[in-house]
């Protein structure tokens, strides 16, 4: 049994898609919070589960029966990440799950300025300590993101960011299907596997790109760290979020997401989809 949390979500729920071109829906079962958003899998023959992270007592049954269980990373950020993910990896072990696989993300790493990015390292060390076999999906930077990180450029002409550095802006849709393929492959893939794009441009390069697209000429700028944050506040943007996505443009400056990796196109049988091609469907 392959059992699927956050299957009401954009990305596990793609993935759970890619399974069923895969596999019969009674070898898969999804977990929810709220099973109602997950009636569309029941309509297809799998098995829907309650489960929450923050509900313990839920974990047993939802995670019963588990060859594979694929945990979705924690997405709130006033949460404490790591204890939601060592309730989930204990729940999998005492349930005598076969494998646990785990969303993270490219640069996974204790020093990280990018609070998820430290979030997900400490949670592959529980990975690791678990005594389970287990794989880490290091997804890449998501691709869509950029349509809030680079502001309304449309509009202004303007990226006006904080800080700029090299980033696999990868598809989330590769992602996805990536994951169903790995948990196909029953265990071929163990450990931290990276996912990304096959390139790590800037946001200056994609300043150029933007301009190829629009046809005139997007500047990036970059603004002092404060000034940002104070732009964002005056935005309307909750101060708490506005810092929470500045250590991701500072994580982007100290090289954390740089790194690629040509297992996605590899896993794909086609190269993954490009910047370009995110920033062409923006404009259609």
């Amino acid at each position: 049994m392959i059992v699927i949390t956050g299957a009401t979500g954009a990305l596990n729920g793609s993935t759970v898609d890619h399974l069923l071109e895969r596999m019969p829906a009674g070898q898969i079962a999804v977990v929810a919070r709220e099973t109602a958003k997950a009636e569309r899998f029941a309509d297809l023959g799998i098995e829907v589960r309650y489960g929450d992270y923050a509900d313990p007592a839920s974990l047993p049954s939802a995670f019963e029966g588990a060859d594979q269980l694929l945990l979705v990373s924690s997405s709130d950020p006033a949460a404490d990440a790591v204890a939601l993910h060592r309730t989930a990896i204990d729940a999998a072990v005492a349930a005598g799950a076969g494998r646990i696989l785990y969303t993270s993300h490219q640069g996974a790493a204790l020093d990280t300025p990018f609070g998820p990015g430290r979030d997900h390292a400490e949670t592959e060390q529980l990975l690791a300590d678990c005594g389970v076999a287990w794989t880490s999906l290091r997804n890449g930077f998501y691709a869509h993101s950029l349509s809030w990180l680079t502001g309304p450029w449309r509009e202004t002409g303007v990226m006006a960011v904080p800080a700029d550095g090299p980033v696999s802006w990868t598809s989330r849709a590769d992602e996805a299907e990536a994951a169903a393929i790995i948990i196909a492959s029953d265990g071929a893939y163990d450990g931290p596997t990276t996912l990304t794009a096959a390139s790590a441009p800037t946001l200056d390069e994609v300043a150029v790109m933007a301009s190829e697209v629009a046809g005139r000429t997007i500047a990036r700028v970059v603004v002092d760290d404060e000034e940002w944050v104070a732009s964002q506040a005056a935005a309307g943007r909750p101060e708490m979020m506005a810092r929470f996505t500045l250590g991701m443009y500072r994580a982007a400056r100290e090289g954390f997401f740089a790194g690629v990796d040509p297992l996605l196109g590899t896993l794909l049988g086609r190269e993954p989809q490009s910047v370009r091609s995110v920033l062409d469907v923006g404009a259609a």
